[in-house]
């Protein structure tokens, strides 16, 4: 399996444990304020950027005891159909795995859950599924594979959030009321500050204001009360 980067340590990408995170490369969308490009679009990838995996499992071997988690992130980790061999033998050295995916295949993810493979999944909520195309850089795009994920993990069989990184030029107030209603219920929701990585899939992009951010939360609130602001 590709391994396209690896973060020693982490005290932020896996909540209440001390982790790394792995980064696997390519994705199914194009989300113009994506910061990761390098990773969606692999041919940007640097060289000497990718790591082989026994020199991963080599880390992982090593940081046993030391470390709680492994946080497995891409682009769209779901996209690689062997994904499920590398969680197994993660967690066969006693580590806990928590996914980070975009949702867009609802059955891999089901899978993984079925057999416990997963103990926290981090699921991006691009937008209101009326927007989401443009969101994701793909017109027409269908959100039927979103809404299931969502609705699976909204099931309550593993600990899981909702996030959505907010960019000023294509979200709006109407954008999240329409998302309150779609997830009502939902467990954990942050919403997320845009930055400017310098390896953006476009260019032009603002991140929306305090003040924005804190207005959004408090329209999605009465349907979901665990919002919470991340990054600002």
């Amino acid at each position: 399996m590709r391994i396209a980067g690896l973060q020693k340590l982490t005290l932020l990408d896996y909540p209440g444990r001390l982790a790394c995170t792995i980064f696997l490369p390519g994705c199914n969308l194009r989300c113009p304020f994506c910061h990761n490009a390098s990773l969606v679009l692999p041919d940007r990838l640097q060289e000497g950027e990718e790591i082989r995996e026994e020199e991963l499992f080599a880390f992982l071997e090593k940081r046993r005891g030391v470390l709680q988690g492994v946080c497995i992130t891409g682009g769209e980790p779901l996209l690689h159909p062997d994904v499920d061999r590398l969680i197994e033998r993660i967690r066969s050295l006693g580590y806990a795995v928590k996914l980070d995916t975009n949702g867009s295949f609802p059955d891999r993810l089901a899978s993984l859950l079925e057999r416990g493979l997963i103990d926290y999944v981090a699921m991006d909520i691009k937008n209101a599924p009326l927007h989401y195309g443009a969101t994701v850089g793909i017109p027409g795009f269908d959100t039927t594979p979103i809404e299931r994920s969502a609705a699976l993990l909204m099931r309550g069989e593993v600990e899981y959030e909702f996030r959505t990184t907010v960019v000023a030029e294509l979200h709006t107030e109407a954008d999240f009321e329409a998302i309150g209603r779609w997830l009502a219920g939902a467990k954990r929701y942050f919403l997320q500050g845009f930055i400017d990585s310098g390896d953006l899939i476009a260019a032009g992009l603002n991140p929306a204001t305090k003040e924005q951010m804190e207005r959004l939360a408090a329209l999605l609130r009465p349907s979901i009360p665990a919002v919470e602001l991340r990054g600002i």
